[in-house]
């Protein structure tokens, strides 16, 4: 018996309900129906929510990247003696944008268990139906791929190894 099973065997039954029922089963049902589409929305906003963050943290670590190499560049051709602070500030700006990243990241999740809770707890009660999907969210698969290029890039520049070193 899977989760699933288990919560909809632990859950109430619930009548069908149609345009012939009463009128405060039709209520109930419509609203159980807003409140099932209103955690769906809400899932979706904290993915929006993902998705400012990820294009922050892009911006910053591949500005931060560009910045750092093209001193880099001009350091290695001798057109610039100086670079140590601008390559400095190049690494900062990747710093900044994989801690943004991982900390926008750990709140999604945070909140993301927190929806789930409720829902749930929601679901053993009638409250709700809950029987559409709650999928991994695709703006967190993106997110921790993007934490791990910034990594990867804070590494090249660190260690000036590696294929961009």
């Amino acid at each position: 018996m899977t989760p699933h099973d288990k919560l909809a065997a632990a859950s109430p039954v619930l009548p069908h309900v149609t345009a012939a029922s009463d009128t405060d089963s039709i209520s109930v049902e419509l609203s159980r129906r807003r409140t099932g589409m209103s955690f769906q929305r809400t899932r979706m906003s904290a993915d929006r929510t993902l998705m400012s963050v990820i294009r922050t943290s892009l911006s910053l670590i591949s500005f931060g990247f560009t910045i750092f190499q093209i001193f880099q560049k001009l350091h290695d051709a001798n057109l610039v003696t100086a670079s140590g602070s601008t390559r400095n500030f190049g690494e900062l700006l990747v710093i900044l944008g994989i801690g943004m990243l991982v900390v926008g990241i750990a709140y999604h999740v945070m909140f993301m268990l927190e929806l789930r809770r409720e829902r749930n707890a929601m679901k053993r009660d009638g409250l709700v139906h809950a029987d559409s999907a709650y999928p991994l969210s695709l703006t967190l698969v993106v997110a921790v791929l993007l934490l791990g290029l910034g990594i990867f890039a804070i590494y090249n520049m660190m260690a000036g190894s590696g294929p961009l070193g």
